[in-house]
């Protein structure tokens, strides 16, 4: 899990609300190909289950929190986002599952990779069986 980062973004304080961005490279490891977000994830749901192959994500609580359980076939760290000027990124084939979403949670996810439904390992004893050799 040497890869998986939080990375503290940009925070301009203004009197009149604060902003905060990223780009790549200074705050990215890669160029952004698709953003997408979760939102209005009724209490109790879990969203994820997966890894990817080759995809690369970077995820950001821009409202709320939740928690996010990275697994690299091996060893299991959870992540709890509540702030919307750090992110976390999270490399390819590290399983991930959302969670603990609060009220009113926004999940904000920049990949580098389009949407290829082949580069999902859905099976968990598939992912570690491809990371474990």
């Amino acid at each position: 899990m040497n890869q998986i980062q939080i990375i503290q973004l940009p925070k301009i304080i203004d009197k009149r609300g604060n902003l905060s961005f990223f780009e790549y490279p200074n705050q990215l490891p890669f160029n952004i190909a698709r953003t997408y977000w979760l939102y209005d994830v009724p209490g109790g749901e879990v969203r994820g289950g997966h890894a990817y192959k080759e995809q690369q994500e970077f995820i950001i609580a821009l409202s709320g929190s939740f928690d996010v359980v990275l697994h690299d076939g091996q060893n299991e760290h959870v992540f709890h986002l509540n702030r919307s000027y750090y992110g976390l990124y999270i490399p390819k084939k590290v399983w991930r599952l959302i969670q603990n979403f609060s009220t009113n949670s926004l999940a904000l996810i920049v990949s580098d990779q389009k949407y290829n439904a082949n580069d999902y390992i859905r099976n968990f004893e598939e992912f570690k069986s491809l990371v474990n050799g």
